[in-house]
């Protein structure tokens, strides 16, 4: 799809319809791009059959689809980074909104996503993100370039199990995320919580930048009367 766009050659259009998944997107990470295929199908054709492949995958994310919700609001698909899922499929919804999908559900439930990941219930999940009222952000990120020391100092297991905070601030990095009852540890050790990665940040960002233009463009939820979160 990426090429038909880039090209304008219905060869490659006509490809990718071969490989075309109606499936609801079981959640895009690294490894799974189904929602984005499904909407840049879409975009290039106009056929329902793409359109209703979108809307499909997030009528099983949204409040009573397929995926749970923890207590505060976070859509949480796996217990391994759900922060990653719900920043990635907030992104999608941005998008799927700016295609006239939508809108104003789309743009008010990938709100309240991330700002579950920047502190709307309490606590940053962002390094180096704390806004007023927040109790607090990551200071143990799995990671090793935050946690070692400068070197010649050694770096080793006993930096993994050190309760210390990181030595360098890894700012901006959204880590894994909670369990399904919003527990957290803020524990360098527990890889599945405070793991850092590319494609947790890649979806969460491009999500910020996306509120941001609506906030700009006038047509931020938060201005258009539909700040309430969580989302339900």
């Amino acid at each position: 799809m990426w090429l038909y766009k880039a090209t304008g050659d219905e060869q490659y259009l006509t490809e990718a319809k071969k490989w075309f998944d109606p499936a609801p997107d079981w959640g895009m990470s690294w490894d799974d791009k189904i929602v984005a295929c499904q909407l840049l199908l879409f975009e290039a054709t106009q056929e329902d059959k793409y359109k209703d492949a979108v809307l499909g995958t997030f009528t099983s994310w949204f409040p009573g689809g397929d995926i749970s919700y923890t207590p505060q609001g976070l859509a949480w698909r796996l217990q391994w980074a759900p922060l990653r899922y719900a920043s990635n499929m907030a992104m999608m919804a941005l998008f799927a909104a700016k295609d006239g999908l939508m809108p104003e559900e789309y743009r008010h439930w990938a709100m309240c996503q991330i700002h579950y990941s920047l502190g709307d219930t309490g606590f940053s999940y962002v390094v180096g993100w704390q806004p007023d009222g927040v109790s607090g952000f990551p200071h143990r990120a799995h990671h090793r370039g935050a946690s070692c020391p400068v070197p010649p100092a050694p770096c080793g297991p006993q930096i993994m199990s050190s309760n210390a905070p990181n030595v360098h601030l890894l700012c901006g990095a959204l880590v894994g995320g909670p369990d399904k009852s919003d527990g957290y540890k803020d524990e360098r050790s527990n890889y599945v919580m405070n793991e850092v990665a590319c494609d947790y940040n890649a979806g969460f960002q491009t999500a910020i930048a996306g509120l941001r233009h609506l906030l700009v463009s006038g047509e931020h939820p938060e201005q258009t009367g539909s700040a309430t979160c969580p989302y339900s």
